[in-house]
């Protein structure tokens, strides 16, 4: 391929037939629409503000409608540009692992939880994180679909739009299991890993939540706070510190 190398594999994101690609082009492409409503957003505002002066009798009327215009246009930019920014890491632009990491640690480390990062056993499957803590072990593992994909559960099955998720999470949960297996051996322990599935795009469901088929997925912001719900303490500082060593040293570096 012209301007490209043969010694490096390109990254399908970034062809110009990738559907990553032909999103980022059709939504710049539409940023003058996407102007065009939010003037007329702006311009009901401004008419509500006036509105909502003259009915409460207030000085300044002409203020009040600006001043509502401009915070419908701003929220509306803000909703836009969100709504893109969370396709990033589908799109290649954002590291997955690293935004959750960050997540993790911020909430988690100081109720006394180590996370693990890029942790793998030989000759299987990797994850991205291992959290332990207080309420137990968990492993979390990031990915990402097309904005329009519907991530489901229906009758204990999972589902990526049409297509079952059998697939995604049944590597997951023997990954989970085998680390679990391992800790165990080694330290004593009798232990039990739950695994999680931080999902950065997709469309889940209201909630951000779904669970089935031994795993769960859930937005990457929900991740600690669920882990944060195991109330009940089953381990202690002295456990989760062998633990964190025993996976430290036994666990390969993915």
């Amino acid at each position: 391929m012209p301007g490209g190398s043969i010694y490096v594999q390109q990254d399908a994101k970034y062809a110009g037939s990738s559907p990553q690609w032909y999103y980022e082009k059709f939504w710049r492409e539409d940023a003058k629409n996407r102007q065009r409503s939010r003037m007329i957003k702006a311009a009901v505002g401004f008419v509500a503000g006036i509105g909502l002066a003259l009915r409460f009798g207030l000085d300044l009327v002409p203020f009040y409608g600006l001043a509502l215009a401009g915070v419908v246009a701003a929220a509306d930019w803000w909703w836009a540009w969100n709504s893109f920014r969370a396709t990033a890491v589908w799109r290649g632009r954002r590291r997955g692992e690293v935004i959750t990491g960050r997540l993790l640690r911020r909430s988690l480390r100081r109720r006394g939880y180590k996370v693990l990062d890029g942790r793998a056993i030989r000759g299987q499957a990797s994850i991205d994180h291992l959290v332990i803590g207080p309420g137990g072990l968990w492993i979390v593992d990031n990915e990402s679909w097309s904005p329009d994909v519907e991530i489901a559960a229906y009758g204990g099955r999972l589902f990526f739009g049409e297509k079952y998720g059998t697939s995604v999470a049944k590597p997951l949960v023997d990954t989970a299991d085998a680390f679990a297996g391992m800790l165990t051996r080694e330290t004593g322990i009798a232990v039990t890993i739950t695994p999680l599935l931080a999902a950065h795009s997709g469309s889940l469901p209201r909630g951000g939540t779904v669970t089935a088929e031994g795993l769960t997925l859930l937005k990457p912001r929900l991740v600690a706070r669920r882990i944060k719900a195991a109330r009940e303490v089953v381990l202690d500082d002295a456990q989760i510190e062998l633990l964190a060593r025993t996976a430290a040293r036994e666990l390969q570096r993915s």
